[in-house]
């Protein structure tokens, strides 16, 4: 900022010979040598916008157990289209299979899974640590990874509360709108005009163990939980009489009443 406004001064005072001498104290000062050797100090001790180096993920380092009784494969590289940006992409498929069901994870070519058959552990690892976005699907791919691992060896469950006067629940067969032969309706009693009937995907037990309660149960910890935010969207907890439906441990904190 300043090296540049001391260099035009120095230069009008030495090109003009009417220029005014400079106080024999600010001479060192504006000399060229000095400004030059100032500039280059400045930028090797310029602060960067981050100090600290990349760091590999906490979670895709930690090796996955595998217990007995699942088994993990690895298929070929294929082109798949991205459900996100909608790009062809080249994944490979790992499938997760257990006593309760298969799960097929995608998953990106950069990341690579060592299996040990001795220790029956995997390791997660991705080729350039210093890429941001290989980073993120590192530690989310260990995740998905260990969610499916428990899926199929013991399986998910969500529990929801009907909390509310004359809310109930119940379990019922509709023939005439099954999807899939055998298909399982929950009805929903939720202070309408009419009940609600949702019916249950495939892949997922419900059961109402009492009225009030509805226990879901599956391999799949995302589809439960996607179908348990559609059944609590017809009657949101809401803030005043704490009434609606719950989803696990939800709690919700109360407000005073509006006084008008």
């Amino acid at each position: 900022m300043f090296a540049s406004s001391r260099g035009r001064i120095l230069d009008r005072a030495t090109a003009s010979s009417c220029a005014v001498a400079l106080p024999g104290f600010l001479v060192p000062a504006f000399h060229p040598h000095t400004l030059a050797k100032a500039a280059l100090v400045s930028i090797a001790t310029r602060r960067q916008f981050s100090a600290t180096s990349n760091r590999s993920s906490k979670l895709g380092r930690t090796p996955i157990s595998i217990p007995p009784g699942v088994e993990l494969s690895i298929g070929e590289a294929k082109t798949k289209k991205d459900a996100t940006t909608y790009l062809k992409i080249s994944k490979r498929t790992v499938t997760v299979s257990g006593p309760l069901g298969k799960l097929d994870l995608d998953v990106p070519p950069f990341l690579h899974i060592d299996l040990d058959p001795t220790t029956r552990k995997a390791m997660l690892s991705v080729e350039d640590t210093s890429v941001k976005h290989q980073r993120e699907m590192w530690g989310t791919t260990w995740a998905y990874l260990n969610k499916y691992i428990l899926g199929v060896s013991e399986g998910h469950t969500a529990v929801l509360r009907l909390v509310g006067i004359g809310y109930r629940a119940s379990i019922e067969s509709r023939p005439e709108k099954e999807e899939y032969p055998g298909q399982q309706f929950i009805i929903l009693k939720l202070g309408f005009s009419h009940t609600v009937d949702m019916g249950v995907p495939r892949g997922i037990k419900a059961s109402v163990p009492q009225p009030t309660r509805i226990l879901l149960e599956g391999i799949n910890k995302e589809e439960i939980m996607s179908f348990a935010a559609s059944m609590r969207k017809w009657r949101k907890p809401e803030p005043y009489k704490g009434k609606g439906i719950f989803i696990n441990d939800e709690t919700i904190k109360l407000k005073q009443k509006k006084i008008k």
